[in-house]
């Protein structure tokens, strides 16, 4: 069998862009249902409804005809259930229809009952248009509406308890690993239409993550449904985030940086080619003289993609030492050793005793209390967080955490800087895992627990958010890039810190873990390298 006529249900933006699809691909889609091969489903996430209008439809379609249904909240079964077309019903799952244009894989639903023949025909219809379909059993959510909704909700939630703005959070995962900002993201899906796709999710998986946040079902009451109605998170038919450029408080002339790891030298590399005097202070000189190479190496590396780089003029903004007492002159030090709680909070005590008055202190930690780095000093109001990504010449952010008692002057301090090194700056409060790391993390854990909880293959999460969603690394294979002990670590902090909203990390990750796997770094990880 094949399909040449598409008759669709429902005009929300999955129904549209499967039409579109449908017609660009030579499918004829008709207003009537008398004479089609297929019948797409696609309207809102209500079990009713939906089974309301497909049973109508089912007494006037021909007996051939496939059922399709977009649900990424309810389940196929339900649906297919009460249609009457329980062997010749699928579904398609569509995470974010506006980028089905540019996906090449498709999620493919099927039942415990779903005939070999339907899901045979669909398939070949879904190559025929250019999208590579990815088969799997019918659970709430799928694989890619799974992770996306809980990914988003997770953003909704952390913007209505205050802990971060609109822009800071969107612009914190767009900068800091590539992600969409989900905000904005939210008002292009529809606000409404996340709204009763979690609440169906919620209601058949009794998972919290999937309790929409009270901000949704505020901004629903409300009608600030998003890009659709104009108004939303943003309140602009082309939302995106804006960097505000910070001015004002302390000089910071001179740069002191303490440790001797990727972060440190690469922090120190950023100031030094920002054209600004830097001292990196490692563990003793022999380690220091080992850093100013790393530096030398990742310049040159550098000078191989930008000619115009003059590597001696950065090299000579830089000193190396292993004496603390060096950076006594220092008007921004910051702390960039092991993540280790204690060996931080040391290096606070000592630099306590060693910067000058009105240094700002800052710490890199991306899973510490900045807090309790701060109390080993006499000055908690001059001391923060700068986060920055690894590799940090090359990531763009940096999260600018502030405690309780830090002062106004230190976090426009910090915040003016990290500008001037060409960064993109976020606010955010002493929270365990700050904005990136408190949003990526869940996610990434969920695909991990997914291949314990689901029949699904590495390959097929991954392909699901990559060539389904558009994002630019699948979750495990990202988690792989991370480093898996490095990942398990974060989330048990994040779990540690929150053990009701944060679940523990994934039980495949830890037995990886376990197993000496920690991904690219040791050859083997979700997935093998050579």
């Amino acid at each position: 069998m094949s399909v040449r006529k598409v008759g669709i249900v429902g005009s929300g933006a999955a129904g549209a862009a499967l039409a579109e699809l449908f017609t660009a691909g030579g499918i004829e889609v008709r207003d009537s249902f008398d004479d089609v091969d297929l019948v797409l489903e696609a309207l809102p996430e209500h079990l009713e409804t939906k089974v309301a209008e497909l049973s109508t439809v089912d007494r006037v379609c021909p007996e051939h005809a496939i059922f399709v249904t977009t649900t990424n909240g309810l389940t196929v079964t339900e649906i297919a259930s009460r249609t009457g077309r329980m062997s010749r019903t699928v579904g398609l799952n569509l995470p974010d229809p506006a980028t089905l244009d540019k996906a090449n894989a498709v999620e493919l639903v099927r039942t415990a009952v779903t005939d070999r023949s339907v899901l045979t025909t669909v398939g070949e219809l879904l190559r025929g248009l250019g999208k590579e379909p990815i088969e799997v059993g019918d659970h709430p959510g799928f694989l890619g509406s799974a992770l996306l909704l809980a990914y988003l909700n997770n953003a909704a939630r952390m913007f209505d308890e205050g802990y971060a703005s609109r822009d800071d959070i969107d612009n914190a995962m767009i900068h800091g690993c590539g992600m969409p900002g989900p905000l904005a993201r939210l008002d292009a899906l529809g606000i409404d239409t996340v709204h009763d796709a979690l609440t169906a999710l919620h209601q058949r998986t009794g998972d919290r993550v999937y309790a929409p946040a009270p901000v949704l079902r505020r901004m629903v009451a409300d009608g600030k449904l998003g890009v659709k109605c104009g108004t939303g998170f943003y309140g602009s038919r082309a939302p995106a985030p804006v960097t505000t450029r910070a001015t004002g408080g302390r000089p910071v002339r001179r740069v002191g940086v303490v440790g001797s790891g990727p972060m440190a030298t690469g922090i120190a590399e950023v100031v030094a080619r920002a054209g600004v005097p830097v001292t990196l202070v490692a563990r003793s000189e022999v380690r220091g003289k080992d850093s100013r190479a790393a530096i030398e190496r990742s310049l040159d590396r550098a000078a191989r993609r930008d000619p115009a780089l003059d590597v001696d003029g950065v090299l000579a903004w830089l000193d190396t030492t292993g004496d603390l007492g060096a950076l006594a002159d220092a008007d921004l030090i910051v702390e960039a050793v092991v993540e280790d709680l204690d060996v931080k909070r040391g290096v606070f005590a000592e630099l306590d005793g060693v910067a000058k008055p009105g240094a700002v202190l800052a710490t890199t930690t991306s899973s510490m209390s900045v807090l309790s780095c701060a109390a080993a000093t006499t000055r908690p109001r001059d001391v923060l967080g700068m986060h920055f990504f690894n590799p940090a010449p090359r990531m763009k952010l940096v999260e600018v955490v502030r405690t309780e008692l830090t002062a106004d002057d230190v976090a426009v301090t910090a915040r003016r800087f990290a500008g001037e090194l060409g960064k993109h700056p976020v606010d955010c409060t002493d929270r365990a895992g700050f904005i990136v790391n408190a949003l990526l993390f869940p996610y990434l854990n969920r695909a991990a627990e997914m291949l314990r909880e689901l029949p699904v293959s590495v390959a097929d999460i991954d392909t699901a958010m990559t060539q389904g969603c558009g994002y630019p690394l699948g979750p495990l294979a990202l988690l792989d890039l991370i480093g898996l002990d490095v990942s398990l670590s974060i989330q048990q902090a994040l779990h540690d810190a929150f053990p009701v909203e944060q679940a523990p990390p994934a039980r495949y990750l830890a037995d990886l873990v376990s197993a000496g796997h920690y991904g690219r770094k040791t050859g083997r990880g979700f997935h093998p390298y050579p």
